[in-house]
C-alpha cells in the first residue's frame, strides 16, 4: 500500500515538473526520422517530443493527415512546433488548428507557391500515379546524394534513414506534397533556409533566416548551428 501512494505521489510530481516546461514537437522530413534532430539540444526549460509518422490513407491531402498527428500532442501545457521539409508543412497546416507557442520550419515552405514548379507540374500532369512505390523508393536512394551532396557528411545516417521507410509512406506523401493546395498561412511562422537547398530552392521561399550555403539536410549537417539559431528565437533574438 505504502509503495503504490509513493509511486502516485512520484508520479504526481513528475506530471507537476514536465508541466512546467514548454513541449517542443518535431516533426521530421520525408526521407527522415527523429535522428535529423539528433544534435538540437535545448535548455532544461524544454522537453523534446518526436512526432511519428503512420502510413498516410490512400488520397489524404496534407491538412487531413496533419489533424491525424493531433493525438501525440499534449495541449494542455505549453508546447511549439519545429518541423523540416514535410514536417514543416505539417506544422504550417497544425498552426490553424492549435495554438502553438511558436512555429518553427527549416528547409520547407509554408504554401504551394513556395514549392518548385515539378512539384505544381505533376499536380496538373500526375505523372507520380503512374510510377510504383517500389521504384519511388529506390529512386529516392539514388537521387538523394546526387541532389543534396551535403548528407554525406552524415551519409550512413540519410542511408539507414530513408531504409527504414514504408514504400507506401513514400508514395503517399509525395502525393500529398504534390497536390497541397495551401495559399495563405500564419506570418508568424519563423521559417530557417538555406542557398544551397535544391529540393526546395530558396528561390521561390520568404524565408525568416537564411543560411549561406545551407543544404536541404542542414538540420543534421549542420545541427550545431541550428540549435545555437533555435535558442535564439526562442529567446526572442
Amino acid at each position: 500500500m505504502r509503495t503504490t501512494i509513493t509511486l502516485v505521489f512520484l508520479m504526481l510530481l513528475l506530471r507537476l515538473w514536465s508541466g512546467t516546461k514548454t513541449h517542443v514537437y518535431l516533426f521530421p522530413g520525408l526521407g527522415s526520422d527523429e535522428r535529423i534532430f539528433e544534435k538540437i539540444n535545448l535548455d532544461s526549460s524544454y522537453i523534446l517530443v518526436n512526432i511519428r509518422y503512420p502510413v498516410p490513407a490512400k488520397g489524404s491531402t496534407m491538412k487531413e493527415y496533419a489533424r491525424t498527428l493531433i493525438p501525440q500532442i499534449d495541449t494542455s501545457t505549453n508546447y511549439l512546433f519545429i518541423g523540416v521539409s514535410i514536417g514543416g508543412m505539417i506544422c504550417v497546416e497544425l498552426a490553424e488548428v492549435l495554438k502553438p507557442g511558436k512555429v518553427i520550419i527549416i528547409s520547407s515552405a509554408k504554401c504551394r507557391k513556395e514549392l518548385p514548379f515539378r512539384y505544381r507540374f505533376q499536380s496538373a500532369i500526375p505523372l507520380n500515379k503512374i510510377i510504383p512505390k517500389g521504384i519511388i523508393k529506390t529512386g529516392a536512394k539514388f537521387l538523394q546524394p546526387l541532389v543534396e551532396p551535403d548528407r554525406n557528411k552524415n551519409k550512413n545516417t540519410f542511408k539507414h534513414m530513408l531504409r527504414k521507410k514504408d514504400k507506401a509512406y513514400l508514395k503517399r506523401s509525395v502525393d500529398m506534397i504534390i497536390n497541397w493546395q495551401r495559399t495563405e498561412y500564419n506570418h508568424t511562422i519563423v521559417h530557417i533556409h538555406g542557398t544551397k537547398d535544391h529540393t526546395l530552392p530558396i528561390r521561390q521561399i520568404k524565408a525568416s533566416h537564411v543560411i549561406k550555403k545551407g543544404s536541404h539536410m542542414m538540420a543534421l549537417t549542420r545541427g550545431e548551428e541550428m540549435n545555437v539559431l533555435i535558442l535564439s528565437i526562442l529567446r526572442g533574438g
